[in-house]
């Protein structure tokens, strides 16, 4: 197939440091190119890609110091690939909402994959207004705040096998990875690693959004014997940083639409002692590849007897649910299937706004019938 995958230009692809999103994308973009598609990548002028690149802008926009309106870019975005849109069987969104205006009205098949939190005040409007943009959910919690939505499937994400090596003997850290922010809760690590007399390891990057807080309620947290911080860490470092740690600690407090760095630490294979918040139950298989807890002292207790779980089962759990091959054939089926339907439809004339022929039949996956049209695992 000829697969438009449209990235944001805050990281690039894959992003040098933290970045979610876009690490996911070059995930995505690599392994389909693998596969044998045509893939072109829209992303910032900076990204290493296998796919034939097409960069708005020469660098990404969070890195550049002498970007000030990061918006501006995106439209510009946008623009490029509609204009170019005849080029493809089918266009792979990663930009949120702000390609619908125009994506409506655009001839060739799309979809969009949401990746962050929907649960906000401020998308139900949003939502009402564009009811017919066919959407991706990478998770079955994602959807709970707007299950009308035009959701064509839910797909996990997916990571390449020799990304992560699995570690059969961790250290005596337990670790925390991700943003500093008030619903990462790494205060809630730190009382962890306290009270079960284990050190903590924190890689995490701090937004200026989250600065006050940071310098606030986190900072003199750090003081806390057996705590350390190293701040922003890259991919490479990662590997090393999750394989070497006795627990991954994910003591969330939102409705997280998947964590990353739960299957990162899993291809590791380090357990992972989390919160039942969002996407969690859905990715950790409870007492084989960690411990769901619902406060403190579930999680010091955890703690205490990580050792009862292997390490080889949580590694069989990244290969058996997350891989970057499994990612990529569930999304051609999307692909696929939009693409069917496109060529049997008359497209003499614009598709029109808040038609809802758009929405498309039940996923049936070896043999069965879903009837929330999940691809992946489950």
């Amino acid at each position: 197939m000829r697969i438009a995958q449209v990235a944001p230009l805050y990281e690039s692809v894959p992003p040098k440091l933290y970045g979610g999103t876009e690490r996911v994308v070059s995930y995505l973009t690599e392994e389909l190119v693998r596969q044998g598609h045509e893939v072109t990548l829209f992303a910032s002028g900076d990204s290493a890609t296998q796919a034939h690149l097409a960069a708005p802008c020469a660098q990404s926009l969070r890195l550049n110091q002498q970007c000030v309106d990061r918006l501006s870019p995106h439209v510009a975005l946008i623009d490029q690939v509609l204009e170019r849109a005849d080029e493809f069987d089918v266009i792979h969104f990663h930009i949120d909402y702000l390609h619908y205006p125009a994506s409506r009205y655009c001839r060739v098949p799309h979809v969009t994959t949401l990746h962050g939190r929907i649960d906000l005040p401020d998308l139900v409007p949003l939502y009402r207004q564009f009811p017919d943009v066919p959407v991706i959910s990478i998770s079955d919690a994602q959807r709970k705040p707007l299950p009308h939505l035009n959701w064509q499937a839910t797909v996990y994400h997916g990571l390449p096998d020799d990304l992560y090596s699995f570690h059969p003997r961790p250290g005596g850290y337990l670790a925390f990875v991700g943003r500093i922010s008030p619903e990462k809760r790494v205060d809630r690590a730190i009382e962890i690693a306290r009270r079960s007399g284990r050190r903590l390891k924190i890689a995490a990057k701090v937004d200026q959004v989250d600065r006050e807080y940071f310098e606030q309620s986190i900072r003199p947290l750090l003081d806390t014997p057996g705590v350390e911080f190293i701040g922003e860490i890259g991919e490479e470092a990662k590997n090393d940083f999750l394989g070497g740690a006795a627990a991954l600690l994910f003591p969330i407090d939102w409705p997280e639409p998947f964590g990353l760095v739960v299957i990162e630490a899993l291809a590791c294979g380090t357990p992972v002692i989390a919160w039942p918040c969002g996407s969690v139950p859905e990715l950790l298989e409870e007492g084989v590849s960690g411990r769901i807890c619902e406060d403190i002292d579930q999680a010091v207790r955890a703690v205490e007897h990580i050792d009862k779980l292997q390490r080889k089962n949580c590694r069989q759990a990244f290969e058996r649910r997350f891989r970057a091959s499994r990612m990529a054939e569930d999304y051609v089926q999307v692909f696929e299937r939009l693409a069917g339907q496109d060529k049997s439809s008359d497209n003499s004339e614009l598709r029109t706004p808040n038609a809802q022929s758009s929405a498309l039949p039940k996923l049936t996956m070896g043999g069965r019938s879903h009837a929330r049209q999940s691809v992946g695992g489950s």
